[in-house]
């Protein structure tokens, strides 16, 4: 069996010959007068009247030889077999295929419709020239790319050579499409936001670093889609406003994490957490039905039917319910012994990180579809605090997020619009961070400074792929396009 280097020498072989007969290689334009697919969708009518076509494509594969050779073309809309048949075709767009052309190579044909014996709907070649010669040979087509790494490094070929891929990402696109077709639908303006900022302002996550050289600054990627900007406009006067954008968190991979993801984030005045929760169940319901054909889903080892009524989960009694330990009573070493117990490993000693991560053993076990509710006010540092019938608060915040196959899959907040209290826990977040806690949230003093000039009740929310990811039942690396690897040594 010739090398990948043997056979990236054979094809130089043909370039030369190709471009020495006069020909170019990679020429800039294609003749082409239709697209793979409007022949298949028209090709009875085309047919009948003999309409002579220009198709082009990358041959996929190729059989047969001396008089009758049969070419698979695929142009990213469909895949058309084109043939070769002599005296039909003639001598010279067999000599030119014959002699130039590889698997792999985009070339254009010229040739007229027909059905052949075995009823495949076909083009007759009588004419063929090169659109781009390739040099290197597709994965083979039974096995495709098998080693994890290569099919991430080299996407563009896993995608090529993987239908089941290829229908994945256009279901992607569709998730987006329908989720930004929803929030417009509902009256939500979508804007933009900055991905650099000064301080990291929405969300809690080791941020990436960087240096404006013209400002002199160092500045940060963002670890939310705007949600400190989506609120200033609160401020001046949108009632509802949404963005679907990048984030960046440098932080560790897993199934359910990357450093670089897509995020959707909306923000609607006048209304609180409660109504962002009946918003989200539509929603969610809506993307389930137009982007997947079912409200049912199998994944992680769940099964949850979003059709169902969602119930409503009470933060720190589940966390009773599942591990006997009441967070408002136990202090924090009673909380590490539960966790050892666990044989469940955490970073960082602060209460908060370890609450987080005493939920987080506990989430596992749901199914859902339900809303977590009634989280402590310390792993809410955005959200506005319950209150009784007096007015006062209770030590938990107004916040939801779905639970879905034992993860939550986005989270929202009645959004805290006192300047005074937002101010006292920002101050909190930088005792966090002065004490080492990398992932607390930074403070954004001119975001205190617009709650001063007024910001109406606000729900906000946010969530992002990594819902696909779930109704997919798959990695989130997985429905990447382009994740992120390392260069080859």
């Amino acid at each position: 069996m010739a090398s990948i280097e043997e056979l990236r020498a054979e094809r130089l072989k043909k370039l030369t010959a190709l471009q020495d007969s006069g020909k170019s290689g990679f020429p800039a334009i294609s003749r082409r007068t239709h697209e793979l697919s409007d022949v298949i969708r028209n090709f009875a009518s085309l047919a009948e009247d003999s309409v002579q076509v220009i198709v082009a494509g990358r041959v996929m594969s190729s059989r047969g030889q001396g008089a009758l050779i049969f070419i698979d073309l695929y142009d990213g809309s469909a895949k058309l077999q084109a043939v070769i048949k002599l005296p039909e075709s003639g001598e010279e767009a067999h000599e030119f295929y014959t002699k130039y052309v590889d698997t792999g190579d985009f070339i254009e044909v010229t040739g007229t419709l027909f059905t052949t014996k075995s009823g495949q709907e076909s083009v007759l070649v009588s004419n063929i020239s090169m659109l781009s010669k390739a040099l290197l040979p597709l994965p083979d087509k039974y096995h495709g790319l098998q080693d994890e790494e290569i099919r991430m490094r080299e996407r563009y070929l896993d995608i090529l050579t993987n239908v089941e891929l290829r229908e994945l990402f256009e279901k992607k696109a569709k998730f987006w499409e329908v989720v930004r077709k929803f929030l417009k639908e509902n009256k939500f303006l979508e804007v933009e936001t900055p991905t650099i900022e000064v301080t990291t302002g929405g969300a809690e996550a080791r941020p990436f670093k960087t240096y404006h050289n013209d400002f002199d600054l160092n500045v940060f990627m963002r670890i939310s889609v705007g949600e400190l900007w989506q609120k200033r406009l609160m401020a001046a006067g949108f009632p509802r406003t949404f963005e679907i954008g990048r984030t960046y968190r440098n932080e560790g991979s897993s199934p359910d994490h990357l450093q670089e993801f897509t995020n959707c984030e909306f923000y609607m005045s006048y209304a609180d957490y409660e109504a962002g929760m009946t918003l989200v169940q539509e929603l969610y319901r809506t993307i389930a039905k137009e982007v997947f054909g079912t409200t049912t889903f199998t994944t992680r080892g769940h099964t949850f039917d979003l059709s169902e009524p969602w119930g409503q989960i009470d933060y720190r009694e589940e966390i009773l319910k599942q591990t006997g330990i009441d967070i408002n009573k136990a202090d924090d070493q009673e909380i590490k012994d539960k966790l050892a117990s666990l044989k469940v490993k955490y970073d960082g000693n602060n209460r908060e990180r370890l609450t987080d991560t005493l939920w987080k053993y506990c989430r596992k076990n749901i199914a859902g579809p339900a809303f977590l509710i009634n989280h402590p006010l310390l792993v809410a540092p955005l959200s506005k605090e319950n209150t009784d019938a007096t007015g006062k608060g209770n030590g938990t915040a107004q916040i939801f997020q779905p639970i879905l196959a034992g993860s939550e899959l986005g989270r929202g907040y009645s959004e805290l619009n006192d300047p005074i209290d937002q101010r006292k826990r920002f101050e909190k977040q930088q005792e966090l961070l002065a004490g080492g806690d990398e992932e607390a949230m930074m403070a954004d003093w001119e975001f205190v400074e617009m709650l001063e000039h007024g910001m109406p009740p606000t729900c906000g929310y946010g969530f992002g792929e990594r819902l696909f990811a779930f109704f997919m039942d798959k990695p989130i690396r997985e429905v990447t396009m382009f994740p992120l690897v390392k260069p080859k040594p």
